[in-house]
């Protein structure tokens, strides 16, 4: 099987499983087995694969098959301009979170020592990014479970964020250290359980912990609104995702805790996805 055939087999497995992005995996998928770029695979897209990479692809087809993640299976994902470790018992980093990471990069572009807290960090990709961003920042990572801490921790060490630094602690109880900052940020899980039946088969392998948000989907933003509001300093920002048709009760319930400049943002599909506000 050539490098041509392989990539057309494996589109159309990906396809007749259903997988909406189908002709986009299968370049990652055959990226990934040959260890080709994209310029290298169009230049040698007759050669023949070896049998380790067909029994490669074999394998991670039968994984996608019965939509276990392809982050999972490749073991990183690329997020915003970094990479990052994923695996079994952390949230996979999504494209819409990234909207989240570049309207906080613009808030601090005019603060480059920064000190900023990511709250219910998962892989740890929101916070590492805006430590590579911004070298001179200092930033906490607050994580409540060891299985995504260890992500975190490798995460940091993947792409050299040693201004980053991962402490455990519950969002809910209000963990926090002493310390005020200058921005928070959280992509808290927000899916209320009635809602889970309809999103994408990948999910049912990611932990619900990190997707559970409470019967009204709220828990985490009324919590972390409580809990973190004065540790942000006095102009400080807080930047949180959101998931679809919440950005106004979000928005309602930063109002009510004299948050200003309240500001919503939508992702690339048009939803409403980021809520971010000032701390006065």
């Amino acid at each position: 099987m050539t490098i041509f055939e392989a990539y057309n087999h494996t589109k159309q497995k990906l396809k007749s499983a259903g997988i909406p992005d189908s002709v986009f995996e299968a370049k990652v998928i055959i990226k990934h087995i040959t260890g080709l770029t994209n310029s290298q695979i169009l230049t040698e897209y007759t050669k023949e694969l070896t049998e380790f990479q067909q029994n490669n692809l074999t394998a991670i087809l039968r994984q996608r098959e019965i939509r276990y993640p392809l982050q999972y299976i490749l073991g990183e994902w690329a997020f915003y301009k970094y990479k990052f470790k994923v695996g079994v018992g952390v949230l996979i980093p999504r494209s819409d979170t990234e909207i989240l990471v570049e309207e906080c990069a613009k808030y601090l572009e005019d603060k480059p020592k920064a000190h900023i807290l990511d709250l219910c960090s998962g892989s740890g990709c929101i916070g590492i990014s805006l430590a590579c961003d911004f070298r001179e920042s200092a930033v906490v990572l607050l994580e409540k479970y060891p299985e995504a801490m260890r992500y975190i921790e490798e995460n940091i060490k993947l792409n050299a964020a040693y201004n980053a630094i991962a402490f455990s602690g519950d969002v809910l109880q209000g963990d926090a250290n002493e310390q005020k900052y200058d921005l928070i940020v959280s992509n808290p899980p927000y899916i209320p359980p009635s809602e889970m039946a309809i999103t994408s088969p990948e999910t049912k392998f990611e932990p619900e912990t990190a997707l559970l948000g409470g019967e009204d989907g709220l828990v985490f933003y009324k919590a972390i609104i409580k809990n973190y509001k004065n540790s942000l300093k006095d102009g400080g920002m807080l930047g949180l995702e959101v998931g679809i048709n919440e950005s106004e009760r979000v928005s309602a319930l930063l109002k009510e805790a004299d948050f200003t400049n309240i500001t919503v943002t939508k992702d690339l599909n048009g939803i409403e996805r980021v809520v971010t506000a000032i701390n006065e």
